[in-house]
């Protein structure tokens, strides 16, 4: 973190860890909007991204954008949200005492930053009186607030109504807009920031077909529209910068940077491997993309803490967390990435990026910033409120099915759930769908029946010429 960014955050709060009261933090938690030290971030750490992302004040690579946001959140009052029944005179006294600077570790501050981030034991939950009714109401009422609340610089109050269930993504049915396209539209690049972070969908549709991007284009926010066109492709370009240290122009219409291959000698089951990359849906291709995003984070984040930490083994993250969200064989997948060598690991994120330039030159059949044919457009914004992936899901990209692929936009783009405007598919729409994915899948399985035959023909001959 540069002196001038150190010196902002002095401005308005004196440097503190956020969950002890230790001076001067090294750390920071994105989405928490708190400072860390070295002992709190070692706890977040172990916690997974799903619940802390933590990035390092001192050597880790900031966005402006991104470290505004924390700057904001962290000098106005991110802990009163988090920390509201501390604060509360009329607060339960078992309440767990916050530590101090000199608490030990174990148990003290680790049994506390987990009441206070993972069971959220301190928050102000919100309340089923005052005629809300129900609990889906409720979300509702919030959702709303947050529609209006993004439209001004009060980060905190967002940060709080988004914490006690207000969904990033609800589509306001009489504004026709999701919070992303007021926060676009109003300038509010922190409060953008924030929806971000928790899930906001780049490209949902306002009830004009219009994304956040094309909001902003047409205010002439240049600043949102930037950050956006970043935040489309954050994935691709962090796996990209992994790999070459770069990342693409994305202002010259460059939007994969893949380290050249060429000179290469490609060995047969290398192309067999690519083969069947190839033949992995949609869906599952961009999970493995998310992987690769978390284990590319924690092996960046695990150098720095190496050179960093004074006993670098204390806090270590040797594999990714486990991740509740998500099912018991994708957790033990994502662990594994920990055993590939750095080679190895080097070589799987190529081949993802080349295998999403591919995809990608499919979905160029619509240039990015055209809206989506109307019918098609309802098709997926219907099926996105069908979802039930979680708020908690880390910030990646949204998968749609493989059949409106070709229409979609890169395949780094945020989403994890889209509200959408009124005016789902009619019926004949729907089964015309589902007769396209019976289509699909029955040319994948003739497709992997071919390979299954001609890499047996290929065996074949080679047996007969060593014979010969």
């Amino acid at each position: 973190m540069s002196r001038s960014s150190k010196s902002r955050i002095q401005q308005q709060q004196p440097e503190v860890c956020g969950d002890c009261g230790s001076s001067d933090p090294s750390w920071a938690s994105i989405n928490r909007g708190i400072l860390l030290c070295a002992d709190c971030c070692s706890v977040h750490r172990s916690l997974g991204r799903h619940i802390s992302q933590v990035k390092s004040l001192r050597q880790g690579s900031w966005s402006p954008s991104v470290l505004a946001f924390v700057n904001q959140l962290n000098g106005h009052g991110a802990n009163s949200v988090w920390e509201h029944l501390l604060l509360d005179s009329v607060a339960p006294k078992n309440l767990k005492r916050k530590p101090g600077p000199k608490d030990a570790l174990h148990p003290a501050k680790a049994d506390f930053i987990r009441a206070k981030h993972v069971n959220l034991s301190y928050v102000l939950k919100p309340s089923l009186e005052d005629g809300v009714g129900s609990a889906a109401a409720l979300e509702v009422e919030l959702s709303k607030q947050l529609h209006a609340s993004v439209r001004s610089g009060n980060l905190e109050t967002s940060l709080r109504l988004v914490v006690q269930g207000a969904d990033p993504n609800y589509f306001h049915d009489e504004k026709g807009s999701t919070p992303l396209h007021v926060a676009a539209r109003s300038g509010q690049l922190s409060q953008m920031e924030l929806l971000l972070v928790y899930g906001a969908d780049v490209n949902a549709l306002d009830s004009q077909g219009n994304t956040p991007l094309d909001l902003a284009k047409a205010c002439k926010q240049s600043a949102i529209a930037e950050r956006l066109v970043e935040a489309m492709y954050e994935v691709t370009d962090r796996l990209s910068h992994f790999l070459t240290g770069k990342k693409p122009d994305h202002a010259s219409g460059q939007h994969l940077l893949i380290p050249d291959q060429s000179k290469k000698d490609i060995s047969e089951q290398l192309k067999i491997a690519r083969g069947k990359l190839q033949l992995v849906p949609n869906r599952m291709f961009e999970e493995l993309v998310m992987d690769l995003y978390d284990e590319v984070d924690r092996r960046e984040t695990e150098a720095i803490w190496a050179t960093t930490s004074l006993n670098p083994e204390v806090g270590a993250v040797p594999f990714l967390p486990t991740n509740p969200h998500l099912s018991a064989t994708r957790n033990q997948g994502r662990q594994k990435l920990a055993r590939f060598s750095q080679q190895e690991f080097n070589g799987l994120i190529s081949d993802v990026l080349i295998d999403a330039r591919r995809r990608q030159n499919m979905a160029n059949l619509r240039p990015i910033d055209s809206p989506l044919p109307a019918n098609l457009a309802q098709l997926k914004n219907a099926a996105a409120r069908e979802s039930n992936l979680s708020d908690d899901e880390p910030l990646y990209d949204a998968v749609a099915s493989d059949d409106d692929y070709a229409a979609l936009a890169p395949v780094a783009q945020q989403a994890l759930v889209n509200k959408s405007p009124p005016g789902g598919p009619t019926s004949a729409e729907v089964e015309s769908l589902r007769q396209k994915l019976q289509d699909q899948e029955s040319t994948i399985q003739e497709l992997r029946i071919l390979i299954q035959k001609l890499t047996s023909e290929n065996c074949q001959l080679k047996h007969s010429l060593d014979t010969k």
